[in-house]
């Protein structure tokens, strides 16, 4: 039983293919939203607004296959790699900057639109089978 746990961990090879995403602009709330809560601009913003159509999906086209699950775009990978080098931040720093600060959002050219949210709730809880009485 103990020699199963020595094996080496065999990844399994699903390969991952383009679905370009350039030439899609960055919504527009995203857009305002990120100006309005960064009047004097960031890395990120920067970035955006000067080196945006440096890199394509289009240029990676020749490292994937034609067929396979859709992989994460390699022009927005690209982005994040130069904002994690300019501002010193480790990989899980940049992770979390990705998802969490609109200003990255705004730089790789992803949204705060109605496809990337949640569904609405209803607004109502469930009601619990039975209700306790006060004591």
């Amino acid at each position: 039983m103990l020699g199963w746990f020595r094996r080496p961990m065999q990844l399994s090879r699903c390969p991952l293919s383009l679905r370009p995403r350039s030439g899609e602009q960055v919504p527009s709330l995203t857009a305002q939203i990120a100006r309005a809560s960064n009047p004097g601009g960031t890395t990120a913003i920067w970035v955006r607004d000067r080196l945006d159509g440096l890199w394509c999906d289009e240029d990676f086209a020749d490292w994937y296959p034609g067929n396979g699950r859709p992989g994460l775009s390699p022009a927005q990978l690209a982005t994040v790699c130069v904002l994690q080098f300019l501002l010193g931040l480790s990989d899980r720093q940049a992770a979390e900057a990705v998802r969490c600060r609109i200003d990255f959002k705004y730089a790789i050219g992803d949204g705060i639109g109605r496809s990337r949210l949640p569904p609405q709730r209803t607004g109502r809880l469930p009601r619990p089978s039975r209700r306790r009485r006060p004591r």
